[in-house]
C-alpha cells in the first residue's frame, strides 16, 4: 500500500527537451541580445512619446511668417526662434533611420551568435543528444526572436506614426524617402524577419560565428540596397500629360520629365508637358507589395535552412 500511495504521489518529471524547455534554453543562452533588445525599445519609446509631446511646438517653428507680422502670420523673427523643430526632425530620423536598418544587426547577430557560435562550440549537437532533435531545436531557434522582434519593432512603428503627427514632410520627410517609407509601416517587420533567416541560413552554411555574422550582414546589406533601388518599380506608376507647364504636389514621388518645346527650345513656354510619379494614394500598395517580397525571402530563407539542416545532421 505505500509502495502505491508513493508511486502515485511522485511529481511527474518535466522532458529536457520539451517546448517549455527549448523556449527557456533559448532565453536564457541569448539573455544578453534579449537585455539589449529590451533596452532598445525602452529607449526609443522613451524618445518617440518626447517626440509626441513636443510635435505641436515644432510644428509652430514651419509656419508661414511676416516681417512685421501681418495678414494673419507671426513675425519671421518669433519663428526663427523656435528651434525645438530642429530637435524633432532630427529623433524623427534617427528612429526612422535605426527601423530601417535593424535589419544588418539582426543578421549578423543570427548568423554568428544565433547559429553560427553554436555549432562552431558543439553545443548544438550537445543539445541534440539531449533528446532535442536538431529540427525541433532550429525552430525553436527562430521562432522565439521572430515573435519578438515582430512585436517589438510592429510596436514602434505604430508609436512612430503617433509621434509624427500629420506627417508634415517639412518635419518628418517625404514618404518615398527610404527611411520613412520603411520606419512608417509593415516592411520594417518584414525587413528583420528576413534578416533573422538570412543571418541564420548564413551561420548554418558557414558553422562559423564570425563568418556566419559577417555573410549574414552582407546578404541582408544587399536585399536592403535591391528593394531601395527598384522600390519606384513595385507599383504602376502614373503618367500625366498636359499642355504648357505644371508643378507636382509636394505628396508626390516624382520619377521623370519629359518636356516638349517649340521651335526654340529653352524660349517662352513648353508645349507640353509629362510627369511620371507615384502619388500619396501608392504609400499602400508599394507597403505591400514591398511586405510580400521580404517576407517570401523570410519563408525561403527558413526552408533553406532547415533543408539543409536535414541534410547535415542524421
Amino acid at each position: 500500500m505505500t509502495t502505491a500511495l508513493t508511486a502515485t504521489t511522485a511529481p511527474a518529471e518535466r522532458t529536457p527537451g520539451g517546448p517549455r524547455g527549448l523556449l527557456w534554453t533559448v532565453l536564457r543562452v541569448h539573455r544578453t541580445a534579449l537585455v539589449f533588445w529590451v533596452l532598445a525599445l525602452l529607449g526609443a519609446t522613451a524618445v518617440l512619446i518626447w517626440m509626441y509631446a513636443i510635435g505641436d511646438e515644432a510644428r509652430n517653428g514651419i509656419v508661414p511668417c511676416a516681417t512685421p507680422a501681418g495678414d494673419g502670420h507671426p513675425s519671421c523673427a518669433s519663428v526663427e526662434a523656435i528651434t525645438v523643430d530642429d530637435v524633432y526632425a532630427g529623433w524623427i530620423a534617427l528612429v526612422a533611420t535605426a527601423l530601417t536598418y535593424a535589419i544588418l544587426p539582426v543578421a549578423a547577430w543570427a548568423g554568428g551568435s544565433l547559429i553560427g557560435r553554436e555549432l562552431e562550440s558543439g553545443t548544438a549537437r550537445l543539445a541534440w543528444s539531449q533528446s532535442v532533435t536538431p529540427t525541433r531545436w532550429l525552430a525553436a531557434k527562430l521562432a522565439v526572436p521572430a515573435v519578438l522582434l515582430a512585436t517589438g519593432t510592429g510596436g514602434l512603428v505604430l508609436l512612430n506614426n503617433w509621434a509624427r503627427g500629420d506627417g508634415d514632410p517639412d518635419l518628418v520627410g517625404d514618404w518615398y524617402n527610404a527611411d520613412a517609407f520603411v520606419g512608417t509601416g509593415p516592411t520594417a517587420v518584414g525587413y528583420t524577419l528576413a534578416g533573422l533567416a538570412l543571418g541564420a541560413l548564413a551561420g548554418l552554411l558557414l558553422r562559423r560565428a564570425l563568418a556566419g555574422a559577417g555573410v549574414g550582414f552582407l546578404a541582408a546589406l544587399v536585399l536592403c540596397g535591391v528593394l531601395e533601388r527598384f522600390r519606384e518599380d513595385l507599383w504602376p506608376a502614373v503618367t500625366r500629360r498636359q499642355a504648357g507647364d505644371f508643378e507636382l504636389p509636394r505628396s508626390t514621388w516624382p520619377l521623370g520629365w519629359d518636356t516638349t518645346w517649340g521651335p526654340h527650345p529653352g524660349e517662352g513656354e513648353p508645349l507640353s508637358t509629362s510627369a511620371t510619379f507615384h502619388p500619396r494614394t501608392h504609400y499602400w500598395p508599394i507597403q505591400y507589395v514591398e511586405t510580400g517580397i521580404l517576407l517570401a525571402v523570410a519563408a525561403a530563407a527558413t526552408l533553406a535552412a532547415f533543408w539543409l539542416l536535414r541534410r547535415r545532421t542524421p
